[in-house]
């Protein structure tokens, strides 16, 4: 017995997390990103722009492909209301460890299923609280020299080797590498995507 998507599905995101995600799952998919903007507006909260760029990047997709199941997501994180990136130098990296030591962060995930052809859509955010420990200066230097922190929001892996960061993690484990899990498979079976085969 196996998952299994009825008919074509993408996933309009080049994220490696998310493609890992969804093959731990067994489904057969095609990588789309969609190269959406990911910039805030102006007075949007963190679970709207989660939403809308996951809504975004869906509906690029699926514009192109309207017989497919198009699945679009974004994750940020966010502590003490600042929005933490994707690091682009050690620095960087450092700085954001240096903010999230000891404290703990909000990772907020947004994910859109649409498929054009026949109006079907589901969207939907996920937030998780995950606490960090007090991280040594020496555990800072070594991880911004590894090449783990540099393309992921927070500058940080909880599946790899920042995993020993992490103190307790509230709400969904997956959700914080950036797809919830859960929440998607029960929305692509509430829309007649999935079936157990």
């Amino acid at each position: 017995m196996g998952l299994h998507i009825t008919g074509r599905f993408i996933l309009a995101s080049a994220s490696p997390r998310r493609v890992e995600l969804l093959k731990r799952l067994g489904l057969v998919f095609e990588v789309m990103p969609s190269g959406a903007d990911e910039s805030f507006l102006n007075g949007e909260t963190p679970e709207k722009h989660v939403l809308r760029l996951s809504r975004t990047k869906a509906e690029c997709i699926s514009c192109l492909n309207p017989e497919a199941w198009v699945l679009g997501a974004d994750t940020i994180v966010i502590i003490k209301g600042e929005v933490l990136g994707k690091p682009r130098t050690p620095e960087e990296a450092r700085q954001m460890l240096g903010k999230l030591s000891g404290q703990e962060h909000l990772v907020y995930t947004g994910f859109t299923i649409r498929r054009r052809e026949d109006n079907r859509l589901a969207s939907r955010a996920m937030i998780s609280s995950v606490l960090f420990k007090d991280l040594s200066e020496q555990e800072m230097s070594w991880y911004v020299n590894t090449a783990e922190p540099y393309d992921k929001a927070g500058g940080y892996a909880v599946q790899g080797l920042g995993a020993f960061f992490i103190r307790e993690i509230r709400g969904s484990y997956t959700n914080v590498m950036g797809l919830p899990l859960c929440e998607v498979v029960d929305a692509l079976k509430d829309l007649g995507a999935l079936q157990f085969i």
